[in-house]
């Protein structure tokens, strides 16, 4: 088969084995998504236009993206831009981290509560405090992240998403410089431990090691915000932390001890123990 007969299918076909051998986690999927970003078109117009012969200069830009998500391991959220998180498209670059399916977990357990104000500790690409905003539309947020590259993607995100208004940033490495008081402190924190950072799958390895390090055991920044927000939160007043797998327990004694009248435990949608929140009534 020449260059020039390569068809939309074909491609998707010969790239899902490309990926394959090299262990490419979701190959069909990848390889999709992929080349609908080099076509400007939707995953579902591949199928619908299975046949239609793809254009040298795409081809071109396709086989750059493949052998980076291939040989680099370049995540295809970074490759493509664009992210979705809570049905709302979200730019990322490699000053984010990434926005997970099983965040949304912390939205929702947010959501909930029905908040008045809130304050985000590592707002990244502003999707939790955009999905805030959008289902709590008369609520005040503001937002901190230590990394002013960080609030530069998630200004452009809220702006974009018509939110730029709603959610105030700070750029603050803590929560004590922030004016309660809050109904609710918000977080998904670091909370991968040091030494393990190596070892998970070779994607982490471009998303920002300050947004995945939580220290020797993963919970430095758990500890930061058990120790600050209390001081913030109106009374009663929630801190609701996105956890890792197996840290449920330390993080449930370490909101206790800093004063939480009642912890709760929230999974994920596979199971997993996602969120802890912890409720404070007392000064």
């Amino acid at each position: 088969m020449s260059a020039e007969e390569w068809k939309l299918m074909e491609l998707v076909r010969w790239t899902t084995e490309f990926f394959k051998q090299h262990d490419v986690p979701s190959p069909r999927l990848d390889a999709e998504l992929l080349l609908a970003h080099v076509l400007d078109v939707k995953r579902m117009d591949l199928y619908l236009a299975f046949d239609q012969p793809v254009a040298a200069g795409d081809r071109a830009r396709y086989r750059e993206l493949v052998r980076r998500r291939a040989k680099e391991r370049w995540p295809v959220a970074y490759l493509t831009g664009v992210r979705e998180f809570w049905s709302m498209p979200f730019r990322v670059t490699p000053d984010v981290l990434i926005p997970r399916p099983e965040t949304e977990t912390l939205v929702r357990v947010a959501v909930d509560l029905k908040p008045r104000r809130i304050a985000e500790f590592g707002v990244g690409s502003g999707c939790v405090s955009a999905a805030l905003a959008r289902e709590l539309p008369d609520a005040e947020i503001v937002a901190v992240d230590c990394s002013a590259a960080a609030l530069e993607v998630a200004r452009q995100n809220l702006a974009s998403l018509g939110f730029g208004e709603r959610v105030r940033l700070v750029e603050a490495s803590g929560l004590s410089g922030l004016d309660g008081p809050f109904d609710l402190v918000v977080s998904n924190p670091p909370y991968v431990r040091a030494g393990e950072i190596d070892g998970l799958a070779p994607e982490l390895r471009h998303e920002p090691r300050v947004a995945l390090d939580g220290g020797p055991d993963g919970l430095h920044a758990v500890r930061c915000l058990c120790a600050e927000a209390p001081a913030l939160l109106e009374r009663p007043g929630y801190l609701a932390l996105e956890i890792g797998f197996g840290q449920a327990d330390a993080v449930d004694e370490l909101l206790r001890a800093a004063g939480a009248a009642a912890v709760e435990t929230f999974p994920d949608l596979a199971g997993i123990p996602r969120v802890v929140l912890g409720r404070f009534t007392e000064a």
